[in-house]
């Protein structure tokens, strides 16, 4: 695991470019603070921060072919390289390291752009070819791993994070607007949006090739979710999960350092960690958040299941004043305005994996977007089938919704029936799944001064993405929507890599093996979404015999996070809350509309902690975040770089015309 950086094309600072490619690399030197290594010659630099996890001896970056043609910049793991290296070495291919990194450049150099279907991990990398003077940049196919680029005059530049964009000498921020309006109206950015202006992202499952003053995106694999449907019997089914997942588990825990798990208590995180036991005689740790709130507690569940499993457990205890006290650091990491605060106790938690000397985790991430585990999937069922319900059955059906609410009764469900009756009416509408969602974010949409738009810009994405995507049902429709909002711009990125790296952690998906998805898209929906009303049956009966009942049988429980309570009911004082949101501070964010703004803050600190909605909670965290955003970064440009890069162990590849050296 590695945190990449560099530029492409510079002519205009020929003189500074170790000093650049430093100070870029340095940003991100909590990705990998083990050891860095860069590559110059006159027009080009980029390098990595290396947190040791495969090949600790040998597995030094940048790498080289024996020829110094091509060089690679990596980022993550490519699970599958033992198996890839033999097949490689078949075809005459010598290897120097016993690295993951050397294996993905000499499939490159070997098949090239068919090189990237062969591989099963999550990666970012760059590939610099010094013969024909161009770079690729790729990305593994659903966005495990950041990579942002960004045209400045003729020179490109790309990274890990876009904090390294600010070495770049005159570099500044502003704000894409568009890219707000999408995440203010859709929760996060769209998969190619950077959200400040002329940064873009590399698509999951795309790769950007830059030539010259050319830059052309091109796709590999994108996720099929209407392929060959399964033919055979519910227990077949349940054998062919059990056999992936645990292939895609054994995979993952290849590595020279200690693997550990996330326990959330859920079933997903619990089958990940059943599965890495299976694999080792030694107790293998794992990690979860408990809130001092019951609300949001599931530190029972977790107990139980530690206990079960036989792990040796870790809890961070998340008490009332934790979030706003780690809000700001946690938020450096995200770089993007955020819609929820449930990623500071990751941030916190991965901080405490760090403590016990654990590099590694497994996650559950993954498991709900392939099996149909969100409140979503169930809306989409209920109103694309709202015409063809009697109304006790409609009542019957809302009733049974939401069972991980204690406090949802009868009277709650004749209340939601008239809501969703009104978007039962529009049933042909693109986004049915994410309706009730996206009606929530109006109120945050009214914050900017150009609210309107982010749907837009999303449905035209679905539709140049996805050709088929308007022919699918509306649950499958709702799961590509999941595919290209919450998972790759928040769950992988947000709470996922950013939460992790930010503390020298590597997470793993294990349900995010691109096998798995595919198998579990051929399934019935009846086996995945039963009755329209359980999520992840077939997953919940494949695995019933080696879980606890209560954890197999157990109903969803969103993981969720105390809000804006977390900053308006603190009991310590913490000034840059007032500061964020204070008239004058609000007056300097060109894109928000400040009349509204205040109006909003105004209320929200009159407002009874327990009357907070939603809307409201979701649209005061989007407010709050945009607010310490711009000014770390749009009016202030904050250096991120780190002293500390001049103690870390370097090795310089110097190939300017003045002298090719090596130094380390």
């Amino acid at each position: 695991m590695c945190g990449i950086a560099g530029f492409f094309n510079s002519e205009r600072y020929p003189g500074e470019h170790e000093t650049i490619v430093r100070d870029m690399l340095s940003t991100i030197l909590f990705r990998g603070p083990d050891e860095i290594g860069y590559y110059i010659n006159d027009t080009v630099g980029f390098g990595t921060t290396r947190l040791s996890i495969i090949d600790l001896s040998t597995g030094s970056q940048p790498i080289c072919d024996e020829t110094e043609r091509y060089w690679i910049a990596y980022n993550g793991e490519v699970y599958n390289y033992v198996e890839l290296r033999r097949e490689l070495e078949a075809c005459g291919r010598k290897f120097r390291t016993g690295s993951d990194t050397e294996v993905v450049l000499q499939a490159w150099i070997e098949w090239g752009f068919d090189s990237l279907a062969r591989f099963n991990g999550g990666y970012a990398f760059c590939i610099y070819d010094a013969q024909e003077n161009s770079i690729v940049l790729v990305r593994d196919r659903f966005g495990k791993r950041p990579l942002f680029y960004a045209k400045t005059g003729e020179t490109v530049l790309f990274a890990s994070e876009m904090k390294a964009f600010g070495s770049w000498p005159g570099w500044s921020y502003s704000w894409d607007a568009a890219a707000l309006q999408t995440v203010f109206s859709c929760w996060t950015p769209l998969p190619s949006d950077g959200c400040y202006q002329d940064v873009k992202q590399v698509l999951p499952g795309c790769c950007v090739f830059v030539s010259g003053a050319k830059i052309e995106q091109k796709r590999y694999w994108q996720p099929d979710l209407s392929p060959r449907p399964f033919t055979g019997t519910k227990r077949e089914a349940e054998e062919q999960i059990r056999n992936l997942l645990t292939e895609s588990v054994r995979l993952r825990l290849r590595s020279d350092v200690e693997v550990g798990t996330y326990l959330s208590g859920g079933i997903d995180s619990a089958i990940v960690t059943k599965l890495a036991q299976n694999f080792t005689d030694k107790q293998i740790h794992t990690f979860s958040v408990a809130f001092e709130s019951d609300e949001f507690d599931e530190s029972g569940y977790q107990t139980r299941l530690s206990e079960s499993l036989g792990t040796r457990h870790h809890v961070v205890k998340v008490v009332q004043d934790d979030i706003a006290r780690n809000f700001p650091a946690a938020l450096d990491h995200c770089e993007i305005p955020v819609f929820r605060t449930a990623f500071v106790p990751l941030f916190m938690l991965s901080n405490a994996v760090q403590k016990a000397g654990i590099k590694v985790v497994l996650t559950g991430e993954g498991a709900d977007e392939c099996f149909l585990g969100y409140d979503i999937f169930k809306e989409a069922h209920l109103l694309r089938s709202w015409s063809e319900m009697s109304a006790p059955d409609r009542g019957e059906f809302i009733s049974g919704m939401y069972p991980y609410l204690k406090h949802f009764t009868a009277a709650n469900a004749r209340f939601l029936v008239p809501i969703y009756e009104r978007h039962a009416d529009d049933s042909m509408r693109w986004s049915l799944s994410h309706s009730l969602r996206f009606a929530n974010s109006a109120l945050s949409a009214r914050l900017l001064r150009t609210g309107v738009g982010g749907e837009e810009r999303l449905l035209q994405h679905m539709q140049s993405e996805h050709h088929g995507f308007f022919q699918w049902d509306a649950v499958q429709r709702g799961q590509m929507l999941e595919f290209e909002t919450l998972l790759s711009g928040y769950l992988l990125s947000s709470q996922g890599d950013r939460s992790t790296l930010g503390n020298s952690v590597e997470n793993r998906c294990p349900f995010l093996d691109y096998r798995v998805l595919e198998f579990a898209a051929s399934l019935p929906l009846s086996m995945r979404l039963e009755n329209g009303l359980k999520e992840k049956q077939i997953l919940k009966d494949a695995f019933a015999s080696m879980l606890p009942s209560e954890i197999s049988a157990r109903s969803k429980q969103p993981y969720r996070a105390p809000d804006a309570v977390s900053f308006l009911a603190s009991t310590a004082k913490f000034d840059y809350i007032d500061d964020a949101l204070s008239a004058d501070e609000l007056r300097k964010i060109d894109v928000l509309d400040q009349d509204t703004c205040l109006r909003f803050v105004e209320l929200m600190r009159s407002k009874a902690h327990d009357k907070i909605s939603q809307s409201e909670n979701q649209a005061f965290v989007l407010l709050l975040s945009l607010s310490l955003l711009n000014y770390a970064l749009v009016r202030h440009g904050r250096d991120f770089r780190n002293a500390r890069v001049h103690s870390v162990p370097c090795t310089v590849y110097d190939r300017r015309s003045s002298g090719a050296r090596i130094r380390a």
